[in-house]
Formats: structure tokens, sequence, C-alpha cells
């Protein structure tokens, strides 16, 4: 026989014999609903939990059941696991992972501000004295829909959002304080993917699906808010080093930003990404794109630039790559970007969501303690009048939901994104968007086989400084890492010669080590200790201190260490790859040999390239 069981977690059908009993019936109920324990389970033979059958050793049929019949079933408030948001304790899960959430010290500083826009007396409308307020003069809230029309704001900061979605839990003004008891989180990221734990009694997907965990419609729209308002660049040659090796090469570069986060006074409750270098990982070269290996290497060269940043007060914020082409005029460019073709590919717009979901916003206000990323992403290339401009943007928090389930595919056309079809394996659902037609009327179009990206991007805002205060300072930059297709390398040698000539003034110390490049080597060379490496971060944070810090390092033995290993060893000793060489090197090729750089054949004789100069091996 067959008895129908309906709990919280759906319908239930368990199969029992005539002689079995009910705390028999019980444990085969318990896997479905996810129950700690067979007697953690209360079950009932009405919906409203009145007449409650607890006789587990009595058979079902002597309780009166027959086949077909339904119960009612729920799991005891005590025996519910921490996690699951059922009864009294819907939000006390999430509540207690929201505490232990660590945000951004920029959100931080931003929750404990109450936001509201002040507004100045209306010398026509306001018609009370100086000490009292009215309608017309009342500070406004930062989500205002007149404020930000009237000021051009298409994105609203992403805690003007959060204070909108709180004000409708009558939440408003500092919400630095704990997250309220029994308070339900209100953010939650999107998930188009089927879900993966569903308390349907069918096999997992992709054996089987159900209406609990397939994943409804998509309909794209624009975002209303932004993680990001701005994108301030500490000072103009973070982008004249990318400018320098596309005049010099005439390829792109691709570049990963680090500074740090900020409060931004241009929007309400808003946030800006401070850039203050650019770290270049290893890339091809190419006059119209570039090629980056997303894997290990990758990651590994990430690790190493993020340890340089994090001694220095600084994390990864974005990333920025050239897409620039030389016009027939002289010191022009080709406007490649504009209303007619694009602003941003859907290669790019990929990448940008792989990145973002590599890292991730934390949000102590949004279930699972995660909501969008604040990676931001630039393109620098030519504007309408043939100069070159920056442009700034983020993926919505959709493309994020849409990259992570494996929707959406990059096509041919760059304005377009291609919505994958589903297989065995993954399940596509209806994906549409909306637009104005030629009668001005809004219609909801199918996104397959392809949409436009304009759905998936958030645009920013950005700029320079008025008066620039850079961390990294030095006035001679040292060697940027893998850029040897313009013969420029880092070696033992060149770190010699760039600070041999300071090693006695700690003044001159403090310049020469505020370069970002530069402490990304001298670390990887793991000659410095932990304390070293705090004291070289000091010297960078505190400029008005470098000096007094600088001293303080030259006594220090892991960095008199360093400088007496350069010191001792000659320049024609330190071979080109940085490590010192000895009298077991490798013996000359005997025969012609091809560059691996630029593929000339040179002399079997020659050590280096009689071409591009750079090194045999």
């Amino acid at each position: 026989m067959i008895i129908r069981v309906r709990s919280p977690e759906g319908m239930h059908r368990v199969e029992a014999g005539l002689n079995d009993t009910l705390g028999l019936v019980l444990e085969k109920l318990a896997p479905l609903m996810r129950a700690p324990a067979a007697d953690a389970i209360v079950l009932t033979r009405d919906a409203g939990g009145q007449e409650i059958l607890a006789e587990f050793e009595r058979s079902i049929v002597s309780l009166g059941l027959k086949h077909g019949d339904m119960v009612f079933a729920n799991v005891a408030a005590s025996a519910r696991p921490s996690a699951e948001p059922t009864g009294e304790g819907t939000a006390q899960a999430p509540r207690e992972s929201a505490m232990r959430v660590q945000q951004d010290a920029v959100d931080c500083e931003l929750e404990r501000d109450s936001g509201l826009i002040s507004r100045p007396r209306d010398t026509k409308m306001c018609k009370h004295g100086a000490r009292a307020m009215c309608e017309y003069c009342l500070p406004i809230e930062p989500y205002d829909s007149a404020y930000l029309e009237e000021h051009n704001i298409k994105h609203m900061s992403f805690q003007a959002y959060l204070r909108k979605v709180l004000a409708d839990h009558k939440i408003r003004g500092d919400i630095s304080g704990a997250v309220p008891a029994n308070f339900a989180l209100p953010l939650e990221e999107p998930e188009y993917g089927v879900r993966s734990k569903c308390p349907g009694a069918h096999a997992p997907w992709p054996a089987g699906i159900c209406s609990k965990c397939q994943p409804s419609a998509v309909t794209l729209q624009r975002q209303p808010f932004r993680m990001v308002d701005n994108v301030e660049f500490a000072s103009r040659s973070v982008v004249d080093s990318l400018l320098e090796f596309w005049r010099s090469s005439r390829c792109q570069r691709f570049g990963l930003m680090y500074g740090r986060y900020e409060v931004s006074r241009d929007v309400p409750l808003g946030v800006k990404a401070v850039v203050e270098a650019v770290y270049e990982p290893s890339q091809g070269c190419e006059e119209d794109g570039v090629r980056v290996n997303l894997g290990p290497e990758l990651d590994a060269e990430i690790a190493r630039a993020d340890a340089a940043a994090a001694a220095c007060g600084m994390q990864l914020v974005g990333m920025v790559f050239t897409d620039l082409t030389p016009a027939a005029e002289p010191g022009k460019v080709l406007c490649r970007r504009h209303a007619d073709s694009y602003f941003m590919t859907s290669l790019e717009c990929r990448l940008a969501a792989y990145m973002q979901e590599q890292r991730p916003s934390a949000c102590r206000w949004a279930r699972g303690g995660r909501f969008g990323s604040k990676f931001v992403t630039c393109c620098v290339s030519g504007d309408a009048d043939g100069g070159i401009d920056i442009t700034a943007w983020q993926v919505s928090n959709s493309a994020q939901a849409m990259h992570r389930a494996d929707l959406v595919v990059p096509s041919s056309v760059p304005s377009k994104m291609c919505v994958q079809e589903s297989t065995a394996t993954r399940y596509v659902p209806d994906v549409f968007y909306r637009y104005i037609n030629e009668y001005k009327l809004a219609v909801t179009a199918n996104a397959k086989p392809a949409f436009p990206i304009e759905y998936l991007l958030v645009t920013l805002t950005h700029g320079f400084p008025l008066e620039p205060h850079p961390a990294f300072r030095a006035s001679e930059p040292f060697a940027i890492e893998n850029r040897e297709h313009v013969h420029a390398t880092q070696t033992l040698g060149v770190l010699k010669r760039h600070i041999v000539g300071a090693l006695d003034s700690p003044e001159r110390l403090a310049v020469v080590l505020a370069d970002f490049h530069l402490l990304v080597y001298m670390f990887g060379l793991n000659l410095l200790g932990a304390d070293e490496v705090a004291m070289i971060g000091r010297i960078v944070r505190e400029p008005m201190e470098a000096a007094q810090r600088a001293e303080e390092l030259m006594a220090m033995s892991g960095w008199q260490t360093l400088v007496l290993m350069l010191r001792e060893a000659a320049d024609s000793e330190l071979d080109p790859h940085g490590s010192v060489a000895t009298s077991s090197s490798a013996p000359a090729a005997s025969g012609p040999w091809a560059c691996r750089h630029c593929t000339f054949v040179n002399e079997g004789s020659a050590t280096s390239c009689e071409m591009c100069a750079l090194p045999q091996d």
C-alpha cells in the first residue's frame, strides 16, 4: 500500500506493507524529508496538527490508515538542522552566518552613514523659520528617483539599493548594528542552474528533475544598481605604461589593476575603486587582441602580485586591456567602439563574468554571505575624436549567474551573446528580454539564439584626481614584468643597477622601493622574511615616515643578505634569468639554432639572438 505524506518540502509517497509499524514508515520517510531521525518527524492526520500519530509500535492498519490515505508531517523544531530555514527559526541560520561575514572596510564605513541627502531651504516654498523643516527641504533618501534622474545617475549605488530594500522592512538610517533577530535576509543572488538538493522524491539531476529543482524562466532587464560607481586612477602613469607598450610594439596589452576601495562622494553612498598599479601577467602579444591562459599559471602570478599588494594595504580591484588601432592621421587612433558597432564584445563580457565570479563581494545582508562583485573592467580604446579614452564597466549579477550555470557563450557577432542549447547534463531554461519596438511599445522577445549584451552591462564612470598622491611614487620605474617582447626583462642585474645608488641613503631608498613591479619581483626571490616585507609595506603606506622606515629596513638581516648578494656579484655573473651563474653552465650550442622569440636562425656560437638580442635559453 502507498501512504501519501504532505510536508513543507512537498508531497511524498511511502510504500508500506500491511503489517508495517508506524515507526518503520517514519524511517522510510526521514531521508525524504531530510530529518535527522525518524522520531524527529511529527505525523498528524489533519493539516492543523490536532490529531498526532505517535504510537510507533502499532501497525498502520490498526491506526486506521488505508491505501492512498494522506497524512501530514513536519520536523520538530528542536530537531531541525541549523541551516534549515523552516518554522520559527526561519532567519536564525542565515543571521548567524551573516554575523560571521567579513565585509570590505568601505562597506562597513558606509553602513554607519545614514545616507540621507541634505537639501537647502527653498526660498520660494519654505515658509517656516530657520530651525524648522518642511517637505521641500527635508533630507531625502539616497535612492530617491527624482534626485537620481535630476543628477543623471543611471545606476544607484549598491548601498543605496540596500537601503531601499531594507526600507521595505522598516529599517532605516544607520545599519551598522547587528542583524535583527528573526529577520529574513533580503538579498539573494540569482540562480539559473538546477537545484542540487531537491526535496522531491526523484533521482538527482541529470537522472531526474521536477518543478521544485527546475529553474524558472529568465527575463533579462537592466540592473538598477552597481557595486562600484567610479574607477579612479591614482596617476596618469598607471595608464601611460600600457600605452607605452602599445606605441613601441603596436600590440595590445592586458593587466590586473591593484588598489583599494574608497567612499565616493559623487553619488549617494557610492564606492570607487582607486587604481594604484597594473600588473601584467604572462600573455601572448597580438595586434588585434590579447591571449591570456586562465589556469594555474595565471593563478600563481596573481598570488605573487596579491602578496605584494597586501603588504601595501591593497588588493586586486579589476582588470584593464587595450584595444587600439593607429589611424592614417599621425597621433590619432581609430574609433572602433561606438553606438553603431559595439561598446564591449560578448567575449569580454564572458571574461568579466568569470573574473567577477572568482572574486565575490561579501555581504552580511545576503543569503549565503555574498552578493555581486566589486571587480571592475576597463578598456583603453579610441574615441570619436581620434583620441584615447577609457571605458569602465561591470557585468550584472544575472550575467554572473548565467555564466555560473553555463547558459551563455560568446558569439561571432561582438554585440550579441548566444544562449546555449540544453543537453543531457545541462538544463537551459527559457530566456527572454524586453525592448521597445518601432511602435514605441514594450515587447518581450525570446533570447534564443542570441540577445544584445547591453542587458548584461553596468556602466561606471572613471577619472583622475585633481591633485594626485600615488602610493607608488618612484621617480625611475623598475622594469615591468613579462615584457620580453620589447626587450625589457627583470633580472638580478637589473635589480642591482636599479637600487645600488640608493643603498646608502634611506631617503633615496624609500623612493626607489615605492614601485609595485619592483616589490613583486623582490618578494618573488624569497630572500626577504615576513618582517622585511611588512616594513617595505609600511614604507609605501606611510610616505611621511618613509625615510625612517627605510632606515629600519636597512638594519634588518634579510635586507642585508639581499644587499650583500647584489654587491658581491659582478654584473657579468648575473645571467639574464636572474640567477647567479656557475661554472657548470650549459655549453653553447654546436649548431645553428632558431630563436624562440622571433624565430631568427642564429649561428651555433651565438648565445643571444642577433635579431632581437634576447638570450637563447
